[in-house]
């Protein structure tokens, strides 16, 4: 039995469900109970992470730990290359997206709310995702994984990609996206478990952006 501790808003729990449903692992989700970061939550995570996982008694937190995790325990549909190259590779673009980018994209949320938003710190914030999308170009011009499969790697850009699109539209986030990297974002969407996951994920996104609106236009 599988337990996945998450909320709908996170983008490493939609993370890992990408991963989760394109490997066809049965899984239930549960909210953490108490809340997030909240003692009764910290009992059974102790870092307080989302997502968490329990797996026949195992407990695991952080979504690189536990997505690794999963395609071994779960081999049938592989999500990691064959050769120790290809495997580090695939590493070196996950890294790339927890440790660069999606703190970038992260960054962003305290501009959201219309009331309190500082439009030189979205122009910076717009400027410093840029930035990470060039380097992740350069990274993309040189990958060697088969792009007609869906690796642990792509999970969570599907996810941020959606981010950035959505913080040019409700923040006027300037954002270039260098040609190689919207043929990915695009390429992404192709997956059928992709697309899926960002329909179910969009209704958490608009609520979450619904402050992003002048008081006058919200619903």
């Amino acid at each position: 039995m599988l337990t996945v501790y998450s909320v709908p808003v996170a983008v490493y729990c939609a993370k890992l469900r990408i991963m989760m449903h394109h490997k066809l692992i049965p899984f239930t989700q549960l909210p953490p109970p108490g809340g997030y970061g909240s003692d009764e939550y910290r009992a059974i995570v102790p870092s307080g992470n989302l997502p968490a996982m329990i797996h026949d008694g195992f407990m695991l937190a952080d979504s690189e730990a536990i997505a690794e995790y999963l395609d071994e325990a779960f081999p049938d549909v592989p999500m990691l290359p064959d050769t120790i190259k290809l495997r580090a590779k695939a590493r070196e673009l996950s890294r790339f997206h927890d440790t660069r980018l999606e703190p970038a994209v992260r960054a962003i949320y305290p501009q959201v709310a219309y009331a309190t938003r500082d439009k030189d710190a979205v122009q910076l914030g717009g400027q410093a995702i840029s930035k990470h999308l060039l380097s992740l170009a350069l990274l993309l011009e040189a990958n060697p994984l088969d792009t007609q499969k869906l690796w642990l790697c792509d999970c969570g850009f599907a996810v941020t990609f959606a981010w950035v699109s959505a913080f040019q539209d409700a923040c006027d986030l300037p954002v270039v996206w260098p040609r190689i990297v919207s043929d990915y974002a695009a390429r992404l969407r192709g997956f059928e478990v992709v697309a899926d996951e960002l329909v179910a994920y969009r209704p958490a996104m608009d609520a979450y952006l619904e402050k992003a609106k002048p008081p006058s236009s919200r619903s």
